[in-house]
């Protein structure tokens, strides 16, 4: 059992050069090993690309050897068409009798349709292998698709006496209680997610671009919540360089989507009704499988309160206010802290 941990756990590091970039597929990795030595490898790149299994097996140097060998991967082969032809079809082909999965896939099109296919022809399948630990790696695709909702992220900043915001603020623009280096690891953060949300108070007062200008990879959708469409029209995040929604007031969301252009787009929420429900539903419909809540003290207090949320990540500044709008509060088990030049990090998990 253990070889087989030593593989797979090969696979999820490959697995992890995708994230970000697979969506709305998971990420999943996947070697080829022959007596012990691994003679292929490759993990899933895009959507619409080829997937794990196809690159490990096209990467074998002497496709003779393939008969005699086991194909790991961390996640069940697919088993139906979709922008590419079914892999359990193509490990079938190649004569590959023996196959080690890490874990399930939860997708209705798949979920276990793809072992039985490999059973039915004869292979030997062995499941749950690391099996935590695979769908720990696509926790954003796992609560997509058992719980019909996106994988939520609390995010914020906070001063040594734990404020968010000062109490005043002069200038339309950020009051930075991080520092570069905490900036830019949002930034790679932003690049990793499908989406990122705040809510009318943050962009009134910080016009924030919600974008990855300090980091290289896809700008997430942006969500914002404007009930009564009082966000300035020349504010960054009405520019309609990247996809945006904007929750309103359902009358609003009518006469403004009719004026609807590319990339702005408006969806109806009942503020007198949950809203972080709502929500949840609003951007499942959009397929947008996890989001970042980058909002002030009021949205994101509104998602813990309705326990919709999955990670908080927190930095604490150096910074003190001494006044001001204060952090939002949570119970949430402690996973890990990191220091960055001054800055403090601690990541909670909401289980």
């Amino acid at each position: 059992m253990k070889i087989h941990e030593k593989y797979i756990k090969r696979c999820i590091s490959l697995a992890r050069n995708g994230l970000g970039r697979t969506y709305p597929n998971p990420m999943v990795g996947s070697v080829v090993v022959h007596k012990n030595k691994i003679i292929g490898e490759g993990w899933h790149q895009k959507a619409g690309l080829p997937h794990a299994e196809v690159n490990a097996i096209n990467s074998v140097k002497d496709p003779a050897l393939l008969s005699a060998s086991t194909i790991y991967v961390s996640l069940e082969p697919c088993s139906h068409y979709g922008k590419t032809p079914p892999c359990s079809d193509l490990i079938i082909a190649k004569g590959i009798k023996k196959v080690v999965i890490g874990s399930v896939d939860p997708f209705a099109e798949v979920a276990g349709r793809g072992i039985k296919k490999l059973m039915d022809a004869g292979c030997e399948v062995l499941v749950g292998i690391l099996e935590q630990e695979c769908q720990e790696l696509n926790r954003r695709f796992f609560t997509f698709h058992q719980k019909q909702r996106p994988y939520i992220i609390l995010k914020w900043a906070q001063t040594a006496d734990c404020f968010i915001a000062p109490a005043d603020k002069i200038k339309r623009e950020p009051v930075w209680i991080t520092n570069q280096v905490s900036k830019q690891l949002v930034h790679k953060w932003r690049a990793e997610e499908q989406a990122i949300l705040a809510g009318t108070n943050t962009v009134v007062a910080d016009n924030p671009k919600l974008n990855t200008r300090l980091w290289s990879g896809p700008n997430p959708v942006r969500i914002i919540i404007d009930r009564n469409l009082r966000i300035p029209q020349k504010s960054f995040v009405l520019d309609r360089s990247i996809k945006t929604v904007v929750l309103t007031d359902p009358d609003r969301a009518e006469s403004a989507g009719k004026k609807s252009a590319e990339n702005l787009f408006f969806e109806p929420l009942d503020f007198e009704e949950d809203l972080a429900l709502q929500i949840c539903k609003i951007l499942f419909k959009h397929e947008l499988q996890s989001v970042i809540i980058e909002g002030g003290t009021q949205t994101l207090q509104t998602f813990i309160d309705a326990d919709l949320w999955d990670e908080a990540r927190i930095f604490t500044g150096k910074r003190e206010f001494g006044t001001g709008i204060k952090a939002p509060q949570f119970f949430g088990r402690l996973k890990e802290e990191t220091a960055f030049t001054g800055d403090n990090l601690k990541i909670f998990m909401n289980d």
